[in-house]
């Protein structure tokens, strides 16, 4: 992983941005204006693109045979009703936490959707967090990659 500084026109910005999406696997961009105000700096944590993005999971073939959403609801609320207290929930209860919630955001369509994509990718960095990894790649994605992985392996 490295960091990369660029200053370009304003006009600039967006095929720059677009640019290096297609050319790094590539994390938040901080934009901030030059000390002129003429032109925008930004700064960025980027990585070499992977040949393991290219198979990042479809939403489908990630959650192909699955369990019902109202099935790992209910796994999720009793296995975290059951631990005991210091014990801690391990990773096959985040990960499936994560998968449900993702499942979720594909399928509503209402005013609640941002809030629950919003949850799906918080839910995917506590994985991504868990997992301590270098991956620098959309949450969501990250946790179809390893659900599929996970359910083939379980």
């Amino acid at each position: 992983m490295f960091e990369i500084r660029i200053i370009c026109d304003p006009a600039d910005t967006e095929h720059v941005v677009a640019a290096l999406d297609r050319t790094f696997t590539t994390g938040n961009v901080t934009v901030y204006p030059t000390r002129d105000g003429q032109r925008n700096r930004f700064y960025l944590q980027a990585d070499h693109r992977s040949s393991r993005e290219l198979s990042w999971s479809t939403p489908e073939q990630a959650y192909a045979d699955a369990p019902s959403i109202s099935s790992e609801i209910g796994w999720t609320t009793e296995t975290s009703a059951h631990t005991p207290i210091g014990q801690g929930l391990d990773r096959e209860y985040f990960l499936r936490k994560a998968a449900v919630l993702d499942r979720m955001a594909l399928t509503v369509d209402s005013r609640d959707a941002d809030d629950t994509a919003l949850a799906a990718a918080e839910a995917g960095r506590i994985l991504m967090r868990l997992d301590d990894t270098a991956v620098i790649c959309d949450p969501r994605h990250y946790v179809r990659q390893q659900y599929a992985h996970w359910a083939t392996h379980h």
